[in-house]
């Protein structure tokens, strides 16, 4: 897939690529009056009034973010795991042990403790909404471990095809943040447990991003992107997260990076794609109602500032610009006597 690229600019990178570039073109080296009255440049662009938008392209990766490692707790042989590419929701088994299943349950707090009557914390509540979400009544979620929760878990148990007992121990269970898919396996049928099973997902594509800090001012949480898809179609994301910590590059060729992860909002438009590459248009600011110019219309003075040359009738007279964003190749300025519509000397 060709790649695009939108660069964003400094001033100070501008200085030997437009100055070149317009000497070569014979619109004069250092901007001068002098040089302005030469001769007429050998072409001209108008002055725009317009909107110019800071971007940046860069690379990204589409598919189920991040793989998180499952490890198995407690003794006894594995008999059954998921397969790669399997989705499991609330109360499916991910795995068997001693050919008894351990469901999927939701939550942020591993199952560390047994609970059992008359315990309490976050860890019971967790736990007590999973199993009114999964159907089983006539107890109060709260972080109380009483004795109706105790007969709602015999009655979960029993259904399950386990022991009936009442209680819930470590790794009876396995507790991520949501329904996953199964990445890889990292254990067979037969291993004993007691080290990683399997890596899993989230079930919703997103695009993961290893952003150079160099653009991380372009990436702001809750920013809307534009994804360039391997078909050449795109679609619109959302940047959900950003990452706080840098992941400093080996050598020159690969710089220091922080994490961005965006959320697709158009699902179906992903096709059946996985691990693809796709390309992330990064918005950054928006600069409405300024006056812009081809970048090639600048000349490099001498004293390091930038000047333009005005074609009016025939003349040409060279004014002095503060510039602005570089984007799209044009260059905001502003300077005296400058409006919409006036024309300006650019290569040819």
């Amino acid at each position: 897939m060709t790649r695009r690229r939108t660069v964003v600019l400094g001033a100070a990178g501008v200085v030997v690529a437009g100055g070149a570039g317009l000497a070569t073109a014979g619109l004069g080296g250092d901007g001068g009056p002098a040089a302005a009255r030469s001769g007429l440049p050998p072409a001209t662009a108008p002055i725009e009034k317009t909107t110019l938008v800071e971007t940046q392209q860069v690379d990204g990766t589409l598919g189920y973010g991040t793989a998180r490692t499952a490890a198995g707790a407690g003794r006894g042989t594995l008999t059954w795991l998921a397969g790669a590419g399997s989705v499991i929701s609330r109360g499916r088994p991910v795995y068997r042990v001693d050919n008894k299943p351990v469901p999927l349950l939701y939550g942020s707090l591993p199952l560390y403790r047994t609970l059992s009557t008359g315990t309490k914390g976050p860890d019971v509540y967790q736990f007590e909404r999973n199993l009114q979400a999964l159907g089983y009544t006539g107890f109060t979620v709260d972080k109380t471990y009483g004795s109706a929760t105790a007969d709602a878990v015999e009655r979960w148990q029993e259904d399950l095809g386990v022991t009936e007992t009442g209680t819930v121990a470590p790794g009876s269970a396995m507790i991520a943040s949501g329904e996953i898919r199964v990445a890889e396996r990292k254990a067979n049928v037969g291993d004993r447990m007691g080290g990683p099973l399997l890596t899993y997902t989230g079930t919703t594509r997103v695009v993961s991003v290893d952003l150079d800090v160099e653009y991380q001012r372009l990436a702001r949480k809750g920013a809307t992107v534009e994804i360039g898809l391997p078909d050449g179609g795109s679609t619109k994301g959302t940047i959900t997260s950003v990452g706080k910590v840098a992941k400093e590059g080996q050598g020159d060729d690969q710089p220091t990076t922080v994490a961005v992860t965006i959320a697709v909002r158009g699902q179906r438009s992903l096709g059946t794609y996985d691990k693809a590459p796709v390309d992330v248009d990064l918005t950054a600011n928006r600069h409405p109602d300024v006056l812009a110019v081809p970048i090639g219309a600048l000349l490099a003075k001498g004293d390091g500032g930038y000047a333009v040359q005005v074609v009016q009738n025939g003349a040409v007279r060279t004014v002095p610009v503060e510039t602005g964003v570089f984007t799209e190749g044009k260059v905001e300025i502003s300077g005296p006597g400058l409006t919409e519509g006036m024309n300006v000397g650019v290569p040819a």
